[in-house]
């Protein structure tokens, strides 16, 4: 058995945002991510063979998507879904605020 708290942040600033993997199994990856005015790279582009569900607990973020192109503004409390191939980057985080997110990358479940 494993216990913590989701809303314990990292008190120093970072370059980089912080991850932590909290579970790991072959169908199915939950991380705790946050940010603080980071964003991706200039023409970067996630592409991800799993599904990613998104929420947002804390602060404020922009995702961007390639294809068809769209900007998502989130705020606390707001999730989203993202396709597994579906290119997005995060165009945006608040540089004054923690921005904390939970990740859970997943594939379908075959039928029995």
């Amino acid at each position: 058995m494993e216990t913590g708290n989701i809303f314990v942040l990292p008190n120093q600033d970072s370059p980089d945002e912080l991850i932590e993997n909290l579970v790991e199994t072959a169908c199915v990856s939950v991380e705790k991510i946050v940010s603080r005015g980071q964003q991706s790279p200039a023409g970067f582009w996630y592409d991800q063979k799993r599904h990613e569900l998104v929420i947002l607990l804390t602060g404020k973020a922009v995702l961007e998507f390639a294809d068809p192109q769209a900007r998502i503004d989130m705020k606390s409390g707001d999730y989203l879904v993202i396709p597994a191939h579906c290119r997005h980057r995060v165009a945006w985080t608040d540089p004054e605020v923690k921005t904390l997110w939970i990740a859970i990358h997943y594939e379908n479940i075959p039928s029995l």
